[in-house]
């Protein structure tokens, strides 16, 4: 679990309880979980939680700073622990599979909006869709239609 959540809460002024350590690991658990996912994960454990809990608990661990968000699909956002490597998303619009990439690879695109626009990029925020290796060989003649 992360280093010193414990402390991370008090830092902010909100008490330890058994939900917050619930969530958090749920989300450790699942890497990447949305609202629902995280739920059925922290109802193996504890039966009466409800959603409301999950999405205020969820709030108050990313103002903190131990979880974050993307919005990976069109649903509901997707939420992840903070950690030491910011990522970027690579979802796969066919299989759903999410891969999470250094977001150092998107260094050169940062700065170009940085120096020619004046944008400030939070790349931690960022999912790029299309298709994995695995769907693009089903997919074949897609190949044709790729602009790069």
């Amino acid at each position: 679990m992360i280093e010193d959540w414990e402390a991370r809460l008090r830092e902010h002024g909100f008490r330890i309880t058994p939900q917050r350590q619930l969530v958090l690991e749920a989300v450790e658990t699942l890497r990447h979980g949305t609202p629902e996912e995280i739920l059925v994960e922290v109802q193996h454990t504890a039966s009466g939680v409800n959603l409301s809990t999950i999405y205020r608990t969820l709030e108050v661990l990313e103002d903190v700073g131990l979880v974050t968000h993307a919005h990976i699909g069109h649903g509901p956002p997707t939420y992840h622990a903070v950690d030491d490597h910011v990522h970027i998303h690579l979802v796969c619009d066919r299989c759903k599979k999410v891969l999470s990439i250094p977001a150092s690879v998107a260094n050169d695109f940062v700065h170009t909006l940085q120096s020619e626009y004046g944008f400030q990029t939070d790349i931690s925020h960022v999912s790029v869709h299309g298709r994995c290796d695995g769907c693009k060989a089903l997919d074949p003649i897609l190949e044709a239609d790729d602009p790069l």
